[in-house]
């Protein structure tokens, strides 16, 4: 159930109490509520009671719904309860969508709403003083419902706010519009602010609300709203264990982005407190390690080193469950790295394949000319063709190592691929809405392809528990079992439940299949000090902690490890081309490579077409074995380590050349390491330069042997 926070004064909470719960034991109504175009109107007879309009921005109408002495009323993706004798508004549901019917059968007020295509039913209660909903309410990350509130109140003309407050009191912005209308009156502000604060709504809308009351120049009512912000979110679900996008935080207020706004303001007292709060209930947020980098940076510069180092240290603490420990950014710089591995395997394959290819070319055309000559011959005699394609003139030796060279390359944009799909997924709505759970958050993980296992399971089961469906929930957390986080989430079920040796019994178990288990350390009463274990206590006090997926668990989840991928992508180009979660040039750049490597390998199987000593080394390949390291001694594992070097550094210098750019490693660019791959390039040179000259000894030692009548062939 959906505890709402904040009250309303004692005249209207008597008056909802006094509207609702006699609904159905009076006889008559003193009103029936009619609605014509956009206005309510409630009339007895020829009498008219009272009526209100509806501009067009604040979304359809559904209703009126008429239930004893209540009126109800969908707006937009809130339904109004109004007295039908008066019109005095009695309350208002927020809902997670666009309200499309109000329903009264059975007894009770129930309400369908509708976004995205998503359909929810809610049951309205009245009997907190406050109309509120019974079942669990997960906003969406839409503006269109969380930004409904601020735009219903911005939509007002200036000259109509005092009209406008006096009939919805329940809207906060209104009250602050009137705060702000009266300059001259401080007291008429601080009661207007009062009245601001003294209502319920959503914590997007308290965020909204504080940003607002902080540029009007209300500071400790900001505060105020804040801390309701997120005391709502807590009760909600919303956990800071749970990473969240920067679209969804935008829907929910946009705390990072006023907080921007501030630092550029220098108004570091006031960012302070916003960054609390983002530290406290949204510390995952997508683009917080850079946020936390430049606070700190400033803080620094301010003269506070010790607050610096403090939001440093944090910083690395949310590294702990992340892909690799590199951080909640970290796959941006695994997509990165694998990008420039691509890019140095590329280098390198292409750079062996011309050096074998010149080296080739004047013993193929002499080889061809029989069969019609080097391009006729393919439709001529395909199969002897074949035998003598550029690769078959390589040794044994430097065809493995194409080989092994084209799939590694496979496997480098696999990697890349990979990256993207886990990027593009783990920013889905359904895993970084800062929640789980909620009708429309199922319909997202319903477009996802969760792999079957552990992962999978424990994922739907926090949803099923924080929707308060414990039977299924425990259900999904055996199925994940022996995982250490859903014996965690059983003990908790347990514990709820009221049997707590179970509970405790569990804990152990999964404080024992994993130590650094935080929550059922702290469901032990051990008190590790994290910060989201803080969280709890402040937010849910006396309440047990969950236990939330890492990002390597969500990851598994999803996409699995990159041999999934692989395996997935080979085995249905045609569905990896039409992946939208992946980049078509991405997916087109694998099944080249997956090809290449392909034929590569079978050249494996070709006979060697032997090339006479005396043409073994043409003046194109000498050339080009001086210009690309390491590519005229294929056939030695040095030299296939010589041109995998060059190939790597000639990748990390691209950036230099303003044509290839690697975005997620900025240290490339540095300039202490571009003098290092300078220095490193310069190195492949020399040692190719005396590779070279020990190859040309050699093989003019073995000619001189193996052929003394003939000429020494010239050097370039």
């Amino acid at each position: 159930m959906n505890v709402r926070r904040g009250g309303v004064r004692r005249g209207r909470r008597s008056a909802l109490l006094v509207g609702l719960l006699t609904a159905g034991l009076t006889g008559t109504a003193q009103g029936t509520a009619v609605l014509e175009d956009r206005t309510l109107r409630s009339e007895n007879g020829a009498q008219l009671l009272w009526s209100r309009s509806y501009p067009d921005a604040l979304g359809s109408l559904s209703g009126p719904l008429e239930v004893g002495e209540t009126v109800y009323l969908g707006v937009g993706p809130v339904v109004f309860a109004y007295s039908s004798a008066t019109g005095t508004p009695l309350g208002r549901a927020d809902l997670p969508g666009l309200v499309t019917s109000l329903d009264a059968s059975g007894g009770v007020v129930r309400v369908t709403t509708q976004l995205s295509g998503v359909n929810e039913r809610f049951t309205l209660s009245g009997e907190t003083g406050t109309l509120s909903v019974q079942e669990r309410v997960v906003f969406p990350p839409d503006a269109t419902v969380t930004g409904w509130l601020a735009r219903a109140a911005d939509s007002v003309l200036p000259a109509d706010v005092q009209a406008a407050a006096a009939q919805d009191p329940l809207n906060p912005f209104l009250a602050l519009r009137q705060a702000q209308a009266s300059p001259g009156d401080p007291y008429a502000a601080l009661s207007a602010v009062r009245r601001a604060l003294n209502v319920s709504v959503p914590f997007p809308a308290w965020v909204q609300l504080a940003a607002r009351l902080d540029g009007a120049g209300f500071p400790s009512a900001a505060d105020l709203a804040l801390d309701r912000a997120r005391r709502d979110a807590a009760a909600r679900g919303v956990d800071p264990d749970i990473p969240i996008s920067r679209s969804a935080l935008g829907a929910f207020g946009n705390p990072s982005g006023y907080v921007g706004t501030l630092l550029e303001q220098n108004r570091l007292a006031r960012a302070d407190i916003w960054m609390t709060y983002l530290r406290e209930l949204h510390p995952r947020f997508q683009g917080g390690p850079a946020l936390y980098a430049r606070y700190a940076q400033i803080l620094e510069q301010q003269g506070r080193e010790g607050e610096a180092e403090e939001w440093r240290q944090f910083t690395r603490s949310l590294r702990g469950g992340t892909l690799y420990n590199l951080g909640p950014e970290g796959l941006n710089s695994v997509r990165g790295a694998a990008r420039l591995t691509a890019a140095a395997l590329l280098l390198t394959l292409l750079a062996a394949l011309l050096t074998v290819a010149a080296r080739a070319w004047p013993a193929q055309r002499e080889d061809t000319r029989a069969l019609g000559g080097r391009y006729r011959s393919w439709l001529r005699h395909p199969l002897s063709r074949a035998r003598r394609v550029f690769v078959a003139y390589a040794s044994p030796g430097e065809r493995l190592l194409l080989t092994l060279l084209g799939a590694a390359l496979v496997g480098a944009v696999g990697g890349v691929q990979w990256a993207s799909q886990v990027s593009v997924q783990l920013q889905s709505p359904a895993l970084s809405s800062g929640t789980y759970g909620g009708g429309w958050w199922n319909a997202q993980l319903a477009n996802l392809t969760l792999r079957p296992g552990p992962d999978a399971a424990l994922l739907s089961g926090l949803a099923a528990q924080l929707d308060g469906d414990n039977s299924l929930a425990r259900t999904l957390y055996t199925q994940a079992l022996p995982d250490a986080c859903a014996r965690n989430n059983l003990g908790v079920i347990a514990q709820v439940r009221g049997d707590e040796p179970q509970a405790r019994e569990l804990y152990r178990a999964a404080l024992s299949d994993n130590p650094d288990l935080s929550a059922a350390a702290f469901n032990l009463g051990l008190n590790p000090g994290l910060a989201s274990l803080e969280f709890q206590r402040t937010n849910r006090p006396g309440e047990p902690r969950l236990c939330y997926p890492d990002q390597r668990s969500v990851t598994r989840a999803v996409t699995g490890d990159l041999s999934v991928t692989l395996r997935a992508a080979l085995s249905d180009p045609a569905g990896l081309l039409g992946n939208p979660a992946v980049g078509t040039r991405v997916s087109a750049a694998l099944l080249a490579s997956a090809a290449l490597t392909a034929l590569l390998a079978l050249a494996l199987l070709l006979p060697r077409t032997v090339t006479p000593l005396r043409r073994s080394r043409p003046p194109g390949f000498r050339l080009l074995a001086l210009a690309l390291p390491g590519a005229g001694v294929l056939d030695s594992p040095w030299g296939g380590m010589l041109l995998l070097s060059w190939g790597s550094v000639m990748a990390a210098l691209a950036p230099a050349t303003g044509l290839v750019f690697f975005p997620n490693l900025p240290f490339l660019e540095q300039a202490g390491s571009q003098a290092a791959l300078l220095s490193a390039l310069i190195l492949t040179y020399v040692l190719n330069t005396l590779t070279f000259v020990t190859a040309e000894v050699r093989h003019a030692r073995r000619v001189r042997r193996d052929d003394p009548d003939a000429e020494p062939q010239a050097t370039p």
